[in-house]
């Protein structure tokens, strides 16, 4: 277990490190001055004096690999710079709106966890049934339709029509409804499929029909078959996390959701480097680590892959 987690750091920090030199090189390779792009934003009348001593003070004329050295040793301390908008530090505002964006994804998740596993089993159980056909039917539509589609029929018909919730989302719970519902449902959708095909496969391996003949109770041949399934319905939810992760750049903009995703959005939109950097670099750590953490629940539940010393 030391040695996989320890492996898995090495990696992390290998990505980490091709991230950030394959972003950094992006942001210098990108059109436009830098300086001038922070003067402006900053509403700092350019010339070509004020440029020059901008581009002095922000080691723009140094060289490329220089310049990423310097960057990445502050990074390493937890600089990650300030932005060229507002002058604010970066780790600051990505640390405040990670906080957000974890809010609105687990609350996505759960919600889709909650509707889509017992739906499963109940379709799973009856396959073929009326309501087997009803959930793959929302299966497919929630499936198909892309977040800003759900969005705006969500506002339409909820906050439009029936004016149950806020157009635009705060930071309570109301606010985060709307959100949390274009989020979850694309999952839902992902979650019922291929949660139900998983248990059906499960259904027909023998030893479920060796206990029905035994005449062992369903509640604990479920039990087992939901432990059997337990491994690739875990990747798909560890998954899916990352497309959370993804989906929330059109939703919170959307929905004015002070997350990554806007900041992300308004970043590009001011063609803030530092923030653009520091996001992307922090996307990528997460995705890395939440791949440890199902490594280590793939550990916790299947002792075949602790003695075997296996993972994703």
């Amino acid at each position: 277990m030391g040695r996989m987690i320890a492996g898995r750091l090495i990696h992390l920090a290998w990505i980490m490190v091709a991230v950030s030199f394959l972003t950094f090189l992006l942001m210098f390779l990108a059109p436009g001055d830098a300086a001038a792009k922070k003067l402006n934003a900053q509403g700092i009348a350019v010339s070509e004096a004020v440029l020059a001593q901008a581009r002095e003070s922000m080691g723009l004329n140094r060289p490329f690999l220089v310049q990423y050295g310097d960057w990445a040793l502050h990074a390493l301390r937890g600089d990650l710079g300030v932005s060229y908008k507002d002058g604010f530090p970066v780790s600051g505002k990505l640390v405040k709106a990670l906080g957000n964006t974890a809010v609105l994804t687990l609350s996505s998740l759960a919600l889709a966890l909650l509707v889509a596993l017992p739906l499963s089993i109940v379709s799973a159980l009856k396959r073929d049934s009326a309501i087997d056909n009803i959930t793959r039917l929302f299966s497919f539509v929630g499936n198909s339709l892309p977040n800003f589609l759900i969005s705006v029929l969500l506002m339409y018909f909820l906050c439009v029509r029936a004016h149950l919730l806020p157009l635009t989302a705060d930071r309570s719970v109301m606010g985060l409804a709307m959100p949390c519902l274009a989020l979850s449902i694309p999952i839902c959708g992902r979650f019922i499929r291929q949660f139900r095909a998983q248990i059906l496969e499960e259904l027909g391996k023998p030893y479920v029909t060796g206990a029905a003949v035994r005449g062992v109770r369903q509640r604990y041949v479920l039990g087992n078959v939901l432990h059997n399934a337990a491994i690739p319905m875990l990747t798909v939810v560890g998954l899916s996390v990352g497309t959370l992760l993804g989906g929330s750049v059109v939703i919170e903009t959307i929905f004015r959701w002070p997350g990554l995703g806007k900041l992300a959005m308004d970043a590009i939109s001011n063609r803030d480097y530092p923030v653009i950097q520091g996001f992307v670099l922090l996307t990528a750590t997460v995705y890395v680590v939440i791949n440890l953490l199902i490594d280590l629940c793939y550990r916790w539940i299947d002792p075949r892959v602790r003695s075997t010393g296996g993972g994703a």
